[in-house]
């Protein structure tokens, strides 16, 4: 084997893994969301709070499942092109919450920077793949 292809092998090999460390990362923080919703907000807490932003309560349901189930085929590398591309209308639902926040997330209610930068991270995602460490590849 020459010095460029196992180059390309290496580099190949690196980029796999941080297509999988962003996944991962994705998907830890989906799911973090997600849970957050379900054990601290309480899922009546975050109905009523989509409620009172005038959405009707069975899209906190249809966000928690999406932030939960999605969270964890991402950090599994299940489906990760079309887990990633569900996730990002539930990005631009936060953009638009956090919109009349301000740029920066330390600002009150927090900023629209964060979710919008993360439904990009998620646009990235689909188009790279699921990267290394899948549960299955077949499924990936």
């Amino acid at each position: 084997m020459t010095t460029q292809a196992i180059q390309l092998t290496r580099a190949d090999t690196l980029q796999a893994h941080a297509t999988a460390l962003l996944r991962v990362s994705l998907g830890v923080m989906a799911l973090a969301h997600g849970l957050l919703k379900v054990f601290v907000f309480t899922v009546p807490g975050t109905v009523g709070y989509f409620e009172s932003l005038g959405l009707p309560g069975f899209v906190a349901y249809l966000t928690i499942l999406a932030e939960v189930g999605g969270g964890l085929a991402l950090i599994f590398g299940v489906y990760t092109r079309w887990m990633s591309l569900a996730l990002i209308p539930v990005l631009l639902g936060a953009v638009w919450v956090h919109a009349g926040n301000g740029w920066v997330f330390s600002n009150p209610g927090g900023g629209w920077e964060y979710p919008a930068f993360w439904a990009i991270a998620l646009l990235v995602q689909a188009g790279l793949g699921s990267g290394s460490f899948v549960l299955n590849r077949r499924f990936a």
